[in-house]
């Protein structure tokens, strides 16, 4: 049975466990929609989950090797409700040694680490799309220095875990620029890296993708949506674990007018 590799968008915050913002009710609604679709869009359950988070970044990447995590409440001034959130999906020590032994074999040096909680980047979604918590999720940091070559590679290495009933799954968002939300200025470079981005994935050459996504900075808007672009690194493991496939948009919507995808490989 084999899985996709898939990019989602995490949303804001906990910003699915709180009421509808008034000025807004529709903000998250798609987006929920969406996650909560995702099963339906699977060939089968999967049998656990490889998790990129744009919230975790270490010197190399590095697995998250608890049986059991917590969960790390790193969001600020929401709700008092949203800080008691429960997900006690198990961890997936094993299948962190095998993604560590793939990532050697492709000549990427990695780490663990078997303190860390699951952050609002892996529980806030997944949350959405399984709320049973009866997958196993492996999550797996970024690698400092952001270079998206480098999570490309990353996503390369793991491809094969998708044979194995293993979903793949980046979670970021396509538009992370909090300091232009509110701005109607960025609507438009939002549209146009949304339409650049539906270019190299789903409609350009697949040879070419990689060295799309390598130069993404260079792509209409890019800087004005990802002014840091740790959001949007999760999508390059994605898109390499299905290196060879073609991608498709599998939800399109906007927050506060700014363009926001999903994008599916396999």
């Amino acid at each position: 049975m084999k899985q996709p590799a898939i990019f989602i968008p995490h949303g804001g915050g906990p910003c699915f466990f709180m009421d509808p913002p008034p000025d807004d009710p529709q903000r998250w609604v798609g987006m929920a929609n969406y996650l909560r679709s995702i099963p339906s869009l699977l060939p089968a359950k999967p049998d656990a989950m490889v998790v990129i988070s744009a919230h975790w970044e270490m010197p190399l990447p590095t697995v998250l090797s608890a049986a059991h995590p917590g969960l790390l409440f790193d969001y600020y001034g929401f709700p008092p409700h949203t800080y008691k959130l429960t997900y006690p999906a198990p961890g997936a020590p094993a299948l962190g040694e095998r993604v560590r032994a793939l990532l050697a074999e492709a000549g990427i040096a990695s780490s663990e680490d078997g303190a860390r909680n699951y952050d609002h980047g892996i529980f806030i979604p997944l949350k959405v799309s399984f709320p049973a918590a009866d997958i196993p999720i492996l999550q797996l940091s970024l690698k400092a220095g952001l270079d998206p070559a480098q999570h490309v590679a990353m996503g390369r290495a793991l491809a094969s875990l998708r044979e194995e009933n293993v979903l793949v799954v980046g979670s970021g968002l396509s538009f992370h620029n909090l300091g232009s939300l509110g701005d109607p200025r960025a609507a438009g470079p939002s549209r146009a890296f949304d339409s650049w981005l539906l270019g190299v994935l789903c409609e350009g050459p697949v040879d070419k993708r990689e060295d799309a996504l390598a130069a993404w900075s260079q792509a209409p808007g890019a800087r004005i949506c990802h002014p840091r672009e740790e959001h949007l690194l999760p999508l390059m493991v994605a898109a390499g674990a299905g290196t060879g496939e073609k991608g498709r948009r599998a939800y399109s919507g906007e927050i506060w007018g700014k363009a926001v995808s999903a994008f599916h490989f396999g």
